[in-house]
């Protein structure tokens, strides 16, 4: 049956059947519509990551449309620095820079809406920078520029008498792990500021600074003064004061050489005392790792205790990163694990007693290995590792250095790397101690807590890729 149109544009003639007319009136809008044209907004502002955590560097189209089948792409100066691709529908890391491998994560909740951000983890201080947001459609492409600037709050300013000096007493102050180069100055009592002996400053190889200033202190001038050490990025500073008393400053007296013989017979007593001590210290260590030996406790991992990005072996004795292409694990219901760190609970959990176990560390990647609170877990954002948070614990960065997570953090200088490290735990001693593989000597113990009664169970954290952590007796 046809149907005879007269005049339907413009003056033409058109028989056509009823059914091709309707399909005809469907398609016309799309013929003639034009390709969409977006705009690609970031950030109005840099970003500001802190070093060793994760960062979120955001991205969406104006105005809102789907994403879900063009091409997003991050990279830096160039095209093709590439940081991460996302292209037909899936993730592509063939061309990514071997620096950006396993560290970054592309989110797509908000995709048909056009809003993406990309998810980079162990913040480093290399990752400083412009960054380019680029969306692809069949017939239109736009970039977004932003920039990522890295920060590190390094250890508390270490003040020391270094000794005698142009009348007076040389102090020096050091601090390390600072990003960028910090700012170092001296104060007096009042807050007026004073004037440096000497300033240096260096570059670690993972790209952090040290730095060191003196000063000379006079009788005459301030004796109570204190270091400040400040993030010319986060505004953040750290302080450390000392006071040096009259009696200590050089002066033509008979009593210095009285003084110099009493100081002399007291260090020789501090030193008699320190060996008595340390040989008493080092039969109770021989006397309680026998002790321990008969104490080992068969540990395995919570994974209702774990973050939803760790890969947990099927015998609950190894954990490491997820990694694409992973088999994912259930989860328990309701999952009370860590939301925002990739940290696990043990689960045997002690409020008595002497209890000690293995894990096998390795030598790659970044982790942290310890004790902590029950209610560690429950918290809400991500974990502050250190004793005031109820976490005891060491950690190994992703530069190979150890650190012993007290408030600040103290580097550990030790002769040979532990692969392999057994961790003691001792309640009502509120002792927390770490051995290297068989060595009856602990290369680190955690000044003595209380645990008030709540439970403590063993704490693990996986950081860097690489990284993978194994129970072992």
């Amino acid at each position: 049956m046809k149907m005879k149109l007269s005049s339907c544009f413009h003056g033409c003639t058109a028989s056509v059947s009823l059914p091709g007319f309707v399909i005809f009136f469907i398609i016309l809008p799309i013929r003639y519509l034009e390709p969409a044209q977006f705009t690609v907004i970031g950030p109005g502002h840099p970003v500001t990551a802190v070093v060793d955590e994760d960062i979120l560097l955001p991205c969406h189209l104006s105005p809102p449309m789907s994403a879900e089948i063009m091409e997003v792409r991050w990279f830096r100066s160039h095209f093709s620095s590439l940081v991460h691709l996302y292209r037909k529908g899936k993730d592509q890391t063939e061309d990514q820079m071997p620096e950006y491998l396993r560290r970054t994560e592309f989110l797509k909740d908000g995709i048909r809406n056009g809003s993406v951000s990309l998810r980079l983890r162990n913040i480093r201080p290399s990752d400083k920078g412009q960054y380019r947001c680029y969306f692809e459609s069949t017939s239109f492409y736009a970039a977004a520029l932003l920039e990522l600037k890295v920060a590190a709050i390094g250890a508390a300013p270490l003040i020391s008498v270094e000794g005698y000096q142009d009348g007076g007493i040389r102090v020096m102050c050091r601090s390390a792990g600072w990003y960028p180069e910090p700012e170092v100055f001296w104060t007096d009592f009042a807050g007026q500021h004073l004037p440096s002996l000497s300033e240096t400053k260096s570059q670690w190889d993972n790209g952090l600074f040290e730095t060191q200033t003196s000063l000379i202190i006079t009788e005459t001038s301030n004796q109570n003064i204190s270091c400040y050490i400040r993030s010319t990025l986060l505004r953040q500073e750290k302080e450390s004061a000392i006071y040096i008393a009259e009696p200590f400053f050089p002066k033509d007296s008979p009593w210095i050489a009285v003084l110099c013989t009493i100081l002399v017979i007291l260090v020789f007593l501090i030193v008699f005392i320190i060996c008595f001590f340390k040989t008493k210290e080092k039969k109770a260590e021989e006397h309680r790792w026998r002790k321990c030996l008969t104490e080992a406790v068969h540990v395995t991992l919570d994974p209702n205790a774990a973050n939803p990005h760790l890969s947990i072996s099927a015998d609950r004795k190894s954990v490491r990163r997820r990694r694409p292409g992973d088999t994912h694990q259930g989860l328990p219901t309701p999952h009370k694990g860590f939301s925002y760190s990739p940290c696990v609970l043990g689960c045997q959990g002690f409020n008595s007693g002497r209890h000690y176990w293995g894990v096998e560390v390795g030598s790659k990647g970044g982790w942290a290995v310890g004790v902590a609170k029950e209610s560690v877990r429950m918290k809400e954002g991500a974990v502050i590792r250190k004793p005031e948070e109820g976490i005891w614990a060491i950690e190994r960065q992703w530069s190979g250095q150890f650190w012993a997570l007290t408030s600040p953090m103290r580097q550990l200088s030790l002769s040979t790397k532990p692969e392999k490290i057994r961790v003691s735990l001792d309640y009502e001693a509120g002792l927390v101690e770490f051995f290297d593989a068989d060595n009856v000597d602990p290369f680190y113990s955690f000044p003595l807590v209380s645990f008030m009664g709540e439970k403590i169970h063993p704490f693990f954290r996986v950081g860097g890729a690489g990284a993978q952590l194994r129970l072992h007796p």
